[in-house]
């Protein structure tokens, strides 16, 4: 399983919409190959600054499944008109939980 976290810069005063569109996104997420599931998280540092983890069983249910299918167009068209700037991507693997 890996963890994709998403840093997502959204344009100030649109947070109630993004956070909007995540929810609706939940069936987006849900019929997608390896998704198991996501978290979204705001700073309260940085009010419009969000960090989105979601768990997939490979790399490749994200970086190909995902991103080369209808499902990802769909997701980009619901939350991308609330982007600030492109979001920056990077996956984790969990070494050790406690």
């Amino acid at each position: 399983m890996i963890t994709e976290i998403a840093q997502i810069e959204i344009k100030p005063g649109s947070e109630k919409d993004f956070e909007a569109a995540i929810g609706k996104a939940e069936s987006i997420f849900k019929r997608c190959k390896g998704w198991i599931s996501f978290e979204l998280h705001k700073s309260i540092e940085k009010p419009s600054r969000y960090r989105l983890h979601i768990k997939w069983e490979t790399l490749e249910n994200h970086t190909v499944d995902f991103r080369e299918s209808a499902n990802f167009t769909e997701w980009r068209a619901l939350v991308g008109p609330h982007f600030a700037s492109p979001p920056e991507v990077e996956h984790t693997q969990t070494v050790k939980a406690f």
